[in-house]
C-alpha cells in the first residue's frame, strides 16, 4: 500500500478539539489500513461505542459516553453529543437545543441537529419555534423542512402558492411535512384539486405509489379500494372500471394509463389508440401519450418519436382550447408541453436524436428543450443538443444564418467548461481545448488555516476511525462558502493525507483557480502504468474509470457489493482471475495490486469484445456487457447521441464522466491535446457481421 506522509511524532493525543490535533500514528501508517493498525484505540473506541449505542438506541449507554467524551474534551465529542441529543429529540424543548447550538456553534452537528429539530417541530406543529429556528438553518437542503417553512409563511399571511406547488411537485415520495402543507393549502384554497391531480400524475410517472395515494386523497373522493385496484391491475381497471365521464374519472384513467405504460408500453399505446386518446380531455390524453412515449424511449423503441408526436398533437389541441376560452389570438409555442416533467421532455429529446434512422428529428429536439424548465434548459446537455438542433435546422431555414449564429453562441457559452458537453462544444466550434494554467500553490499560511480548521480536522478523524459517511458530511459542510484559495488549501490537505475523494471533490468546487493535479490525481502511478503497459491498455482510460468508480478509495464498497479501487464484483473477480491465470482468494479483492490487476484485466477483455469502443466498454464495465450489446441495436448513432440515450441514469452519467476524465488524464499524463471526440470513436450501431462472435462467458 501507498505510505502516508510522515509527520512529527507525538507522545499523546491532544484532547482539546479547539486545538490542532496531531495524530502521529495516523501520519506514519498507511491511510487505508485497518482501524486497529492506524488509530489509537483509546481515541477511537469511545466514538465507535457511541455510534453503536446510537444505532441500538441504547440511551443510557449513549448518555454515559456523552458525559465522558465532553468532560474529557475528546475532539469528536460533538458527534457523541449529537447522537445523544438525536436519540432524545422527542423529549427536548427549544431551550435544550439552544444550549446545544451554543456549545457546538458553527459546527456540522449544530446544523445537522437543527435539521432534525425542525422536522420534530413540524411534527409537533410548533410553528413559533419553527419560525425562530428555520432562518438559522444553513444547509437548508431538506425538502420536508421546506414544506414546513411554507406552512409558517402561509400562516404569516404570505402568498406561497408558486413556492408550495414547486416544493410539493419536487418531493418524489410521500412525507409528513409536504402532505401537511398540501392539506392545509388545499383546505385554504391556495392549492387547487388540479394541483393535487398533477402531483398524482408526477408521482405515478416516478413510480411512487404512496405519494400517488396521498395526492389522490387530497384531490377528490376516490375510494381507497378503487385506487388500489388501479395500482394493482391497471389494464383490468381500464377495461372494466375506468371512464372519462367527469374530470375525476378521467384523471384516474390517466393514472392507470401511466401505470400501464411502465408495465407494458405496447398495451398502453394500444389502449390510447383504441379508446382513450379520444375519450380523455386533450391535456390528459397528451400526458398519457407523453408518459407512454417516455417509456418507449427508455426502451429505445423506434415508436417513441411518433408517440411523442401524438402527445404534441393532443397538447396543441388542449392549448388551443385554452386560448379560445381566454380570448387570445393563438397558443404560445410549447406551452402545453411545459406542464410535462423535465424527465419526460429529456426523453423526448433523446428519442428525437435516434429518429429517422439516426439522422434525428431536430425540430423535435429543439421543441423538447424549449418546453423544459428554465433551470433544465441551462444544463449543458440541453444547451449542446439544442445548439446542434439549430445548426441542423439552419440548412433548410430561410433564416439559416441567424440560426447558425445562435447555435455557435450557445456552443460558445459552454465551450471550455470541464465536462463532457463542454469539451464536445469546444470541438464542435473548432476551439482548441487547453488545460487551464496551474494556480499558485497554497501558501504556508493558507495551508495552516486549513490544517487548523476544526471541521476539517473532525472530518479527517471520523474518516480515520472508519466513520467515513459522517466524516464526508462534516467535510462537505466545512468547505461550504470557502473562497477558491481556501478550497485549494483544503483540497491539498486532503491530497497530502491521501483522502483522494475529498481532494478531488473539494478542488472541483473552485470557480476560477483550477488545479488539475488535484482534480485528477494519479495515485498508484507506478502500478497503474506498469499494468496498463503490460496488457496494452490506455492508462488515461483506466485512471478516468477509477476516478469515477471509487475516487481512489481502496476499501470502497458499493451497495451491490463491488469492491476496491476498480469496484469489482466478487463473481467477476473470480471469473477474471481464472481467465487471466491469476491465483486469487476472495479476501484479496480490496488489495490494491490485486484489484488493479483484476479490474484492468476485465476492462481489457470488455474493450476487446467491443472492438476497442471506449463508450461501449465503459457502459459494459458499469452495467454488464449484455446491456450495451442490446443498446447498440437500432440505428447507427454518433457516439455522443448513443451515450445520451443510455436508459440507465447512472450508466449514462458514468460513461460521459469516464470519457471526459480520460481526455483530461491523457493531457496530464502524456501532454496530449485534449480531445473527447477521438475517444468517442466511430458511429455506434449493430455489431459488424464480420466481427468475431461475442464472448458469451464475459460476466
Amino acid at each position: 500500500m501507498m505510505k502516508a506522509r510522515v509527520g512529527t511524532k507525538c507522545s499523546r493525543v491532544l484532547r482539546d478539539f479547539s486545538m490542532v490535533l496531531v495524530l502521529c500514528v495516523l501520519a506514519q501508517l498507511p491511510a487505508q489500513a485497518a482501524v486497529e493498525k492506524t488509530v489509537d484505540r483509546a481515541f477511537a473506541d469511545p466514538i465507535l461505542d457511541a455510534r453503536e449505542a446510537f444505532r441500538k438506541r441504547d440511551r443510557a449507554r449513549l448518555a454515559a459516553l456523552r458525559e465522558s467524551a465532553v468532560s474529557e474534551r475528546h475532539p469528536l465529542a460533538p458527534w457523541v453529543a449529537y447522537w445523544d441529543a438525536n436519540a432524545r429529540l422527542s423529549e427536548l424543548q427549544q431551550a435544550d437545543l439552544e444550549r446545544f447550538y451554543a456549545q457546538f456553534k458553527d459546527s456540522y452537528v449544530e446544523d445537522r441537529l437543527r435539521n432534525d429539530w425542525l422536522l420534530e417541530l413540524g411534527h409537533r406543529r410548533d410553528w413559533a419555534n419553527f419560525a425562530l429556528d428555520f432562518p438559522r438553518f444553513r444547509m437548508n437542503d431538506d425538502r420536508e423542512v421546506t414544506c414546513y417553512a411554507l406552512i409558517t409563511d402561509h400562516l404569516a399571511g404570505r402568498n406561497v402558492r408558486e413556492d408550495a406547488r414547486n416544493a410539493w411537485f419536487a418531493q418524489r415520495d410521500a412525507d409528513e411535512g409536504c402532505a401537511q402543507m398540501a392539506t392545509l393549502l388545499i383546505d385554504a384554497g391556495v392549492l387547487k384539486p388540479s394541483d393535487a391531480w398533477r402531483k398524482a400524475r408526477l408521482a405515478m410517472d416516478a413510480n411512487k405509489p404512496r405519494a400517488v395515494t396521498q395526492a389522490v386523497g387530497l384531490a377528490g373522493k376516490t375510494p381507497d379500494k378503487v385506487l388500489q385496484s388501479l395500482l394493482d391491475a391497471p389494464a383490468r381497471y381500464l377495461a372494466h372500471k375506468a371512464s372519462a365521464s367527469d374530470r375525476e374519472n378521467a384523471e384516474l384513467a390517466t393514472l392507470a394509463l401511466v401505470r400501464l405504460a411502465a408495465i407494458d408500453t405496447e398495451a398502453a399505446a394500444d389502449a390510447l389508440k383504441s379508446r382513450w386518446e379520444h375519450d380523455l380531455p386533450d391535456d390528459l390524453a397528451a400526458w398519457a401519450w407523453a408518459a407512454t412515449a417516455k417509456q418507449s424511449a427508455m426502451r429505445l423503441s423506434d415508436d417513441a418519436p411518433d408517440q411523442f408526436q401524438r402527445a404534441e398533437r393532443s397538447a396543441g389541441l388542449a392549448a388551443s382550447a385554452g386560448v379560445k376560452r381566454r380570448g387570445a389570438s393563438r397558443p404560445l409555442p410549447d406551452a402545453a408541453q411545459a406542464d410535462w416533467p423535465d424527465d419526460t421532455l429529456a426523453w423526448k429529446a433523446r428519442a428525437a436524436l435516434r429518429a429517422n434512422q439516426g439522422a434525428g428529428r431536430w425540430q423535435q429536439v429543439v421543441q423538447a428543450v424549449n418546453a423544459m424548465s428554465p433551470t433544465e434548459q441551462r444544463d449543458a446537455t440541453w444547451v449542446y443538443w439544442k445548439a446542434r438542433g439549430l445548426q441542423a435546422l439552419s440548412v433548410d431555414s430561410q433564416d439559416g444564418d441567424g440560426l447558425r449564429v445562435l447555435s455557435r453562441e450557445m456552443l460558445g457559452s459552454i465551450a471550455g467548461q470541464p465536462h463532457f458537453y463542454g469539451k464536445l462544444a469546444s470541438e464542435q466550434i473548432g476551439q482548441p481545448i487547453r488545460l487551464p494554467p496551474a494556480p499558485a500553490e497554497p501558501t504556508p499560511a493558507e495551508r495552516n488555516v486549513a490544517a487548523r480548521h476544526p471541521g476539517l480536522m473532525r472530518a479527517m478523524q471520523m474518516i480515520d476511525i472508519g466513520l467515513r459517511s459522517e466524516g464526508v458530511r462534516e467535510w462537505n459542510f466545512s468547505v461550504r462558502g470557502m473562497t477558491d484559495r481556501e478550497l485549494l488549501a483544503a483540497a491539498q490537505l486532503a491530497c497530502d493525507r491521501e483522502l483522494w475523494d475529498r481532494c478531488i471533490n473539494t478542488s472541483d468546487r473552485t470557480r476560477s483557480e483550477i488545479n488539475m493535479q488535484q482534480r485528477f490525481p494519479t495515485p498508484f502511478r507506478q502500478q497503474v502504468l506498469a499494468r496498463t503497459q503490460e496488457i496494452g491498455l490506455d492508462p488515461a482510460y483506466v485512471y478516468g474509470l477509477i476516478r469515477q468508480e471509487s475516487r481512489f478509495i481502496m476499501d470502497a464498497r458499493s451497495g451491490v457489493g463491488a469492491s476496491g479501487l476498480m469496484q469489482v464484483m466478487p463473481a467477476t473477480a473470480r471469473w477474471t482471475a481464472k481467465k487471466i491465470g491469476m491465483p486469487y482468494s476472495p479476501d484479496q479483492i480490496s488489495d490494491r495490486d490485486t484489484n488493479i490487476k483484476i479490474g484492468t484485466g476485465y476492462l481489457k477483455l470488455v474493450l476487446d469484445d467491443f472492438a476497442g469502443s471506449q463508450p461501449l466498454a465503459a457502459a459494459a464495465y458499469n452495467a454488464g456487457p449484455s446491456r450495451p450489446r442490446r443498446w447498440r441495436e437500432g440505428p447507427p448513432l454518433e457516439p455522443a447521441a448513443w451515450a445520451e440515450n443510455i436508459p440507465f441514469t447512472e450508466t449514462r452519467d458514468y460513461v460521459k464522466k469516464v470519457l471526459s476524465n480520460a481526455a483530461d488524464y491523457a493531457a496530464l499524463l502524456r501532454g496530449d491535446t485534449v480531445s473527447l471526440k477521438s475517444r468517442l470513436g466511430k458511429v455506434i450501431g449493430p455489431r459488424d457481421t464480420t466481427a468475431p462472435d461475442v464472448d458469451k462467458e464475459l460476466p
